[in-house]
Order: C-alpha cells, then sequence, then structure tokens
C-alpha cells in the first residue's frame, strides 16, 4: 500500500533537484521496494530519493532492478552475519561474559541502524540498547560516568550503548553544555575509567560511524520529508549542522586523546549505511574468540488432552475488530 502524501514529498524533493518526475513513477517504485523488502522500509525514502538524483535517461524499471540488486545483496549478507551475532550471544550467556559496545558519530551518522540490526534477532534479556536522554539535575551533580555505570552489563549480558559517556567530549564540548574544566578532566580520567571496566572483564568496543558533510545534509533533507523520521530531527541536529567544523575538531581530538591499547577506537565509513552496518557487526565479530554452543535437540512434546476440557468462547466485546 503506497502513500500519496509520500510520494508527493518524493516529487518536492525530486523538483528541488530540477528532475521532473510524474507521481505514479514514484508509486510504482515505491510499492515495488516495499512490497519486496518488508522490513527495511525505513530506508525506503532515501533509497528512492538516490534513484531520482539518478533519473536522467534511465527508467523506472533500471532504476528499480537496480535498488533491487544492491538490497538482495544486503540482506543476505545480514542474515548470515546476523546468525552469527545469535552464536556470540550464546557463548556470551554460556560463558558469563560482559560485554560493551560503543556507537558515536554525528548525527544521522547510522548508529541508531546498526544497533537495531543487531539486536532485531537477538534476546532482549540478554542484549540491551541503552540510549539515554539529557542529565537530570540530580545527575549533574553525580560523578559523571555514574550515570552510565548503572547499565554496565552483568555476567552473560551484552549492552550496547547509543552515543555513550563520550558526549562529554563531544555534544557538551562544541555546544557549550560542560566547560573547559569539564572536558579537560574528562580527558585525564577516561582512560582510567575504560581501563577499569576492561580490568574487570568486561570486553568494551568502541565505534565512530564517519559520515561525510554531503551525506549528512542528504539524510537531514530527507528527515525533514519523511513524516515517519521527522521525530529523529531535533534542534540540536539542526545546531550540528551549522557547527560542522567544531564537530570535527573534536572528534579529531577525541580520537587522538581516547583510543588506547585497551579501549581502541574503530572508525567506520559510513557514507553507504548499508555496507557500513554489515562492515561494523563482521568487525565486531571478528573481535571475539566466540564459537557455537551445542544444545540438544529440541523436541515438541505432546499436548496433554483432558477429555472434560472444553474452551471456553472469548466474549465479543473483547475481541479486535479485523479491520486488516
Amino acid at each position: 500500500m503506497t502513500d500519496p502524501g509520500y510520494g508527493r514529498l518524493l516529487q518536492k524533493f525530486a523538483k528541488k533537484r530540477g528532475l521532473k518526475v510524474d507521481l505514479e513513477t514514484i508509486h510504482n517504485l515505491q510499492k515495488e521496494l516495499i512490497d519486496t523488502f518488508e522490513g527495511e522500509s525505513e530506508d525506503d525514502l532515501e533509497d528512492l530519493a538516490r534513484a531520482l538524483t539518478r533519473l536522467g535517461p534511465n527508467s523506472s524499471t533500471e532504476l528499480l532492478e537496480a535498488v533491487r540488486q544492491s538490497r538482495r545483496g544486503y540482506m543476505a549478507h545480514l542474515r548470515r552475519l546476523q546468525s552469527e551475532l545469535i552464536k556470540l550471544q550464546e557463548w556470551v550467556v554460556e560463558y558469563g561474559e560482559k560485554v560493551v559496545v560503543l556507537f558515536e558519530g554525528r548525527d544521522a551518522a547510522g548508529k541508531g541502524g546498526v544497533i537495531k540490526r543487531i539486536t532485531e534477532r537477538l534476546n532482549p534479556r540478554v542484549v540491551r540498547a541503552i540510549a539515554l536522554p539529557k542529565p537530570t539535575e540530580e545527575e549533574r551533580t553525580q560523578w559523571y560516568f555514574q550515570r552510565y555505570v548503572r547499565h554496565l552489563p552483568s555476567a552473560g549480558e551484552i549492552v550496547l550503548f547509543d552515543r555513550s559517556w563520550y558526549n562529554r567530549a563531544g555534544v557538551e564540548r562544541v555546544m557549550g553544555f560542560a566547560s573547559d574544566e569539564q572536558v579537560h578532566e574528562f580527558f585525564q580520567t577516561v582512560p582510567q575509567f575504560e581501563t577499569m571496566l576492561v580490568g574487570s572483564g568486561i570486553h568494551l568496543r568502541k565505534y565512530w560511524f564517519s559520515v561525510s558533510d554531503e551525506e549528512q545534509e542528504f539524510r537531514f533533507q530527507c528527515r525533514i520529508l519523511d513524516p515517519l523520521k521527522q521525530w529523529k530531527l531535533s534542534p540540536m541536529d539542526l545546531e550540528s549542522r551549522v557547527r560542522w567544523e567544531q564537530y570535527t575538531k573534536a572528534k579529531e581530538e577525541m580520537l587522538r586523546r581516547t583510543s588506547t591499547r585497551i579501549a581502541p577506537w574503530h572508525v567506520v565509513v559510513a557514507d553507504d549505511k548499508r555496507k557500513a552496518r554489515l562492515n561494523c557487526i563482521d568487525h565486531l565479530l571478528g573481535t571475539f574468540d566466540y564459537h557455537e554452543i551445542d544444545h540438544e535437540e529440541v523436541v515438541l512434546p505432546k499436548r496433554k488432552r483432558n477429555e472434560g476440557y472444553r474452551r471456553n468462547p472469548v466474549p465479543k466485546r473483547m475481541i479486535v475488530p479485523e479491520k486488516y
């Protein structure tokens, strides 16, 4: 089912770039992509917007096939990597390992997307994603790392931080939420803090998603147009565009001063978000010496049946209307 309003937004996007494309072509592309790739529809607008910028002499059929081929290969690789993530998860549980993975990067760099692909096939009782809001008044008076420490894993758990204590070296520094003294103290103490984490038995991994100026602008424009993604845009995100160079300088110093032998940074080239997801997950898996855990064969037991049992009908007033 296509959304006419959604199609008009795409037509508007094309017009903005001096392209002529009819609404029916957009609807056909949208419908085919959604029907063929259910579960990845959150990227539809970006895929179609990219296709529209390449319309030129190509037909909508050629564009659709190109997008299909790209997505088909991506999904095959993703499923294979997700099956390996399940093995990693079972290894973590079996041996009581503790894993922390930090995901940092500019706004719209793709941190949330890779976290979603990591967690979507895993057990939420084992794997937790943490995205903390701005600190409360009480938290501002605490030891800086305290609000993060309470989310660290117990044995047999994996915790993924969508932004982390490195907020202090990035957004807090650039936006003036942290003083020069606080930033200096952070750089002095974070290597000690991470050394303690690793020393306590935590496997710590740190990923920076690197996105270009042009690509970030493209993704922001897509979010502005897409009503399903507009919630992702905050005043802070928009301000980050103005302060691009300040963020760059802050990032460069952060990577230089906090990439240590015990807790090194790993930079993911993220202009192509699908390649970035695959490369990051593949790299993450490669940092563990895990192996598949043997399980006894699962056999579904036969249901016990009692002759006197009768299932009572559910009252009609409790039934959810079947509109679809």
